[in-house]
């Protein structure tokens, strides 16, 4: 008995162990970026050789820094609200439908998870030309909303495959129209797919580069694209500094989506 019982608590050690292994073997690059930023340095040497917090100074106050930051911001939060209306409705949709119908539906709205981004900024950019898009930020959030989608329709997907459709007749029956019911009945049950989905959908947006630097505008720049531009002039800490405040943002927003699906699992296991 005592030995069934420490082979299972030996094994959970060691996946621990090597799992933890992996985790930092992943996240250690980004890691370095995080004292880099705080060097006294002018350059980019690891380890730092004093500590300043200049560079952040230079990030929040030079136009460009700031101003990238702020575009993107600004476009990540507009493509969240836009993606999480469309890709709501279309996981609705897809969870009344069957059959070839719904896998052809389904596989038509993920394939831009599948599409190299290059591809896609190519195809994006050439679009874009045409009809007067490029630059612009109508061009940027339709070009991050096709990127976003996807998530917005996998998370509330998946909580709608769990969703007792039962509630939602229950109020046709009760009175209720079909719109009234989706929204007092249906969408509040979702709200946990809808935040995850809207945080997803921002992260996506807010830390795109590619398609980004096919459709930017040296009027309109997003953060990602004005730090690779800054790396191809000069290469100072202010870059590392940047990619901090990324790291920050994105980490606090993929928690935060995480956050609701952990909870909903544990309330279905008990």
């Amino acid at each position: 008995m005592s030995r069934t019982g420490k082979q299972p608590a030996a094994s959970r050690i060691a996946l621990w162990i090597v799992c933890g292994f992996i985790a930092l073997w992943l996240i250690a690059p980004t890691l370095v970026v995080i004292p880099l930023s705080f060097t006294a340095d002018k350059s980019l040497a690891f380890p730092p050789r004093g500590v300043s917090l200049q560079w952040y100074e230079n990030f929040f106050t030079h136009p460009q820094w700031i101003g990238g930051l702020l575009n993107s911001i600004q476009i990540a939060l507009l493509v969240g609200i836009i993606a999480l209306v469309l890709g709501t409705l279309a996981a609705y949709g897809l969870s009344k439908t069957s059959g070839f119908a719904k896998a052809f539906s389904n596989g038509a709205l993920i394939l831009p998870m599948l599409v190299p981004a290059v591809a896609f900024g190519v195809g994006v950019y050439a679009i874009f030309l045409r009809t007067g898009l490029v630059g612009t930020l109508p061009g940027f959030l339709i070009a991050h909303t096709v990127l976003a989608l996807p998530y917005v329709v996998v998370n509330v997907g998946a909580v709608l495959s769990t969703y007792d459709s039962q509630l939602e007749r229950a109020a046709w029956i009760s009175g209720a129209g079909k719109v009234k019911a989706f929204f007092t009945v249906t969408l509040p049950n979702l709200r946990t797919g809808l935040f995850s989905g809207f945080l997803f959908a921002f992260i996506t947006s807010f830390d795109e580069v590619v398609v980004s630097m096919f459709i930017q505008s040296p009027y309109l720049q997003t953060l990602p694209v004005r730090m690779y531009s800054s790396i191809q002039r000069e290469v100072d800490p202010t870059i590392a500094a940047a990619a901090t405040v990324i790291m920050v943002i994105t980490t606090v927003a993929a928690l935060l989506a995480i956050l609701p699906g952990h909870k909903r699992k544990k309330k279905i296991d008990a």
